[in-house]
């Protein structure tokens, strides 16, 4: 009998198989921590983490429950702060980012400023943070999100994040370097991008889910690459970890 996991395991265990052994990822806490720490434990121990107020390739000890908890600067090489974190990353020295938004759009421009008018919002958000810079600057960008209309709009109401501003060429020739928005992963499917149009395209659906659902819960069309898969489920080891060492009080992961 399969194993039961829920959609928040099933996006952290996918989002944890993109991380290579070796490379440097900047994440935030929960969900983007948790994916980490699992590649870490599992198939990347070279896999060097890092925190926008914390610490630099910690070996965490546990689920921190925030950036700068100091659970991020256990065994860590550097006891980092926000400016020696952005400047990292403007060297180009970050392979990989997570991020999130109210709002992202086909060419991966996120929105977690506002809602509405700029200057008579409906709703005002935290805003970029640091969100800005690792678009910018990180090689490439990640996001795990619920998929529904709200969230995947025709055109943001504000671009926090840039990520391929209005395609093809448009982020080069604004001035960015090269990478950008490289996985969208939701509890419906994992998206990547079109190499030239740079438009959103569906890669692989998620167990039990058609490909009418995710069109259904997207406000703009969506590419579908010519060998759209199956994205396979957690593993019986992905979920031991994730559940064992990576959350065992279930802060991210909620309940099964």
């Amino acid at each position: 009998m399969a194993t039961e996991y829920n959609t928040m395991e099933m996006m952290i265990c996918v989002a944890s198989r993109y991380l290579e052994d070796g490379k440097t990822v900047a994440v935030g806490t929960g969900a983007p921590c948790a994916a980490a720490m699992l590649a870490q434990k599992l198939h990347s121990p070279n896999l060097i983490i890092l925190f926008e107020a914390g610490g630099v390739a910690p070996l965490l000890p546990q689920m921190p429950i925030s950036v700068g908890d100091s659970r991020t600067f256990y065994k860590a090489v550097m006891a980092a702060g926000m400016s020696e974190m952005m400047t990292t990353c403007a060297r180009g020295q970050v392979d990989y980012a997570f991020l999130g938004g109210a709002q992202i759009d086909k060419y991966g421009n996120i929105n977690s400023t506002l809602i509405g008018d700029y200057y008579t919002p409906k709703v005002r958000f935290p805003g970029s943070g640091g969100a800005n810079d690792f678009a910018s600057f990180c090689w490439r960008t990640m996001i795990m999100t619920v998929h529904s209309k709200a969230r995947f709009v025709e055109k943001c109401d504000f671009i926090t994040s840039p990520g391929f501003l209005t395609g093809g060429n448009a982020r080069e020739e604004a001035g960015l370097p090269e990478g950008g928005p490289y996985k969208i992963i939701t509890d419906l499917a994992v998206m990547g991008f079109h190499p030239e149009t740079k438009e959103m395209m569906v890669e692989s659906l998620n167990p039990g889910v058609e490909l009418a659902q995710v069109k259904e819960n997207t406000g703009f069309e969506l590419l579908i690459a010519d060998d759209i898969g199956r994205t396979e489920p957690p593993t019986e080891e992905e979920l031991r970890l994730l559940r064992e060492e990576v959350d065992p009080l279930r802060l991210v992961i909620g309940r099964a």
